[in-house]
């Protein structure tokens, strides 16, 4: 029974049952010093204060992220302290209730050793205040979870696609395979003889099963609850303008639990400081 329900308790045997305070404290189990306990609620304004203004510049983040985000700048306080915090401002967000899906199996996908080995990509959509659908192209890097491109707009033909894969390669190097989903766009003729004349695997996923693409999957399903889903886009240079700030901040802000809480930018960092400090390790 928790200290407060007891204090209720007490308040109830003295009011009703004429007993002194000491005995009313002795009969429901708590001590005379915990009963007269006031809480001191000027040591929260920091935390509130510092939890407000992350709530602010993560607005969908739940807590566990704005945990780690606290924990990055420095702030020490303890994760329980905190979470009552967040429960008493009601910063909690609405759980969206689980598909019931029937029992599977899934192959875990291997993670890489390093950088530019699979690229998986994917298309989203979404529409515009007006109405109008647009739709997204996104790219991934396995290793570190990195977005690397989200091209916006209304058609994304194949060459489009090539044009962006050409951009991403000019600063990051030609990927050894690229894993996708068997859309038009995907298994075009041009986009073919592009990876053939670059030698870069094309592996497209069975139909129907994207938990073979998990890792761009649920870089999806950020990007979505974080962007497409949490503001209303009046023009195609919105959509573009924050989905830009938002890679920024997702590869070098953003902590990643299957990364040990770093970035991608630092997990990479990492990764290459090691390799660096073993050059004799395979």
């Amino acid at each position: 029974m928790k200290p407060a329900l007891r204090r209720e308790l007490v308040d109830y045997t003295t009011q009703y049952h004429n007993v002194s305070l000491r005995r009313a404290c002795r009969i429901v189990g708590i001590s005379d010093s915990v009963y007269r306990y006031q809480p001191d609620k000027r040591r929260d304004e920091p935390v509130i204060a510092a939890l407000l203004e992350a709530v602010e510049r993560y607005p969908a983040y739940g807590f566990s992220m704005l945990f780690k985000m606290l924990k990055r700048q420095g702030y020490h306080w303890n994760h329980k302290r905190i979470h009552r915090i967040y429960c008493e401002l009601k910063l909690n967000k609405r759980r969206r209730g689980k598909k019931r899906l029937p029992a599977r199996n899934p192959e875990p996908l291997c993670v890489p050793s390093s950088m530019n080995q699979c690229w998986p990509m994917d298309f989203m959509s979404d529409s515009l205040m007006c109405g109008r659908r647009f739709r997204t192209f996104n790219i991934v890097d396995d290793f570190n979870r990195e977005a690397l491109a989200i091209e916006i707009d209304l058609n994304l033909p194949a060459q489009r696609i090539i044009r962006v894969l050409e951009r991403v390669v000019a600063w990051r190097g030609y990927p050894n395979k690229l894993r996708m989903d068997n859309g038009p766009e995907f298994i075009s003729t041009a986009l073919a003889e592009w990876a053939e004349q670059h030698q870069i695997q094309l592996e497209f996923i069975k139909p129907g099963t994207p938990t073979q693409n998990s890792y761009v999957e649920r870089f999806n399903r950020t990007y979505r609850d974080e962007i497409l889903n949490m503001y209303v886009f009046r023009s195609l240079n919105e959509v573009r303008e924050l989905s830009e700030n938002w890679i920024r901040e997702y590869n070098n802000e953003r902590p990643h639990s299957s990364l040990n809480d770093l970035t991608p930018w630092e997990y990479l960092a990492k990764s290459e400081q090691l390799e660096n400090s073993n050059p004799e390790c395979p």
